[in-house]
């Protein structure tokens, strides 16, 4: 028994010394292995898919999307910057498109694609309700064209959007490439709150983070009114939530004051009190119904919008 161990780790350390000559002098096996390996890892190769995405998982190509002359913009365009977490994003339950074709538009890199979810410049490839809320512009006789600029990344808290934060120059960029499409943006409209929470941030770290933001959009020729949605609810540690929400908390308290403090900032959608748990599909994103309720609120916000008034 001895002996068999003997002779096992006297191979083992021949292997050991001939697979080091072996790579330092590329001499056999070491390259033949090495092509192996490569044979092996290339029939692991992910597969075809019509999605694009950058570094930071932004969806920035999509093979189905038809691209179209950019609207020209009158008094009745809406041209909507659209900002924040998941559910700004393209994680929703239900997709949509425009049912008013080239009227409705995706507007990214200085180009328009007709809108239909999955919506390039945000994360995911699920569904989004703001071509629902699109349509609904449309249809209400508010809007004649409906432009949507979405950039909203899963996960984040709002210090990557403040000065400082990875996601300021890419803000930057986005506002830059509207205004060089001759677009001015007519209401930006942020829905996040839900990572700030689990992270326990402060609401005074919120706040001045938030309008860190707000004065980026500003020094950079910004003047519509920006609406803070109260959103902080995303349920079960599987989403990176908790079992229980309690909605007085630092973050409504933050985005509440936010609403009130002027600067043209103004509350949004409260879809911590309006959506039921059958309206999140997963305990913390919106499913049809989330949508269709969510879409109709931001409508009824957006048809009274007065434009940008002087803060006191």
């Amino acid at each position: 028994m001895r002996k068999a161990i003997a002779v096992g780790l006297v191979a083992l350390l021949a292997m050991y010394f001939l697979g080091g000559m072996s790579a330092r002098h590329e001499i056999f096996p070491w390259p033949q292995l090495s092509q192996l390996r490569k044979m092996v890892g290339a029939e692991k190769a992910v597969a075809p898919s019509r999605y694009t995405f950058d570094d930071k998982e932004r969806l920035i190509g999509d093979e189905s999307k038809t691209a179209v002359t950019c609207p020209t913009q009158t008094d009745r365009t809406a041209v909507l910057l659209i900002l924040g977490q998941s559910n700004a994003a393209n994680e929703g339950g239900q997709r949509y498109r425009s049912n008013y074709g080239a009227r409705v538009v995706n507007a990214f890199d200085k180009q328009c694609f007709i809108a239909a979810s999955p919506l390039l410049g945000s994360t995911d490839t699920k569904g989004e309700y703001w071509t629902l809320l699109g349509n609904k512009l449309i249809a209400s006789g508010q809007n004649d064209s409906v432009i949507l600029a979405p950039l909203a990344y899963s996960g984040s808290e709002v210090a990557r959007w403040a000065t400082g934060g990875d996601l300021n120059p890419v803000l930057v960029d986005t506002t830059k490439q509207l205004q060089d499409s001759g677009y001015r943006i007519t209401s930006v409209l942020w829905v996040q709150g839900e990572k700030d929470l689990v992270m326990s941030t402060t609401a005074d770290a919120y706040q001045k983070r938030f309008m860190s933001m707000v004065d980026t959009l500003r020094q950079h020729g910004v003047a519509a009114p920006v609406y803070i949605s109260i959103a902080s609810k995303c349920l079960e540690p599987s989403n990176g939530g908790f079992k229980e929400h309690i909605p007085d908390n630092a973050i409504v308290r933050a985005q509440l004051a936010l609403s009130k403090s002027g600067h043209g900032i103004r509350e949004g959608v409260n879809s911590d009190a309006l959506l039921d748990g059958e309206d999140r599909y997963d305990d913390c994103h919106f499913g049809g119904t989330g949508a269709e309720k969510v879409s109709q609120a931001w409508l009824n916000l957006l048809r009274g919008d007065r434009g940008l008034e002087p803060s006191g």
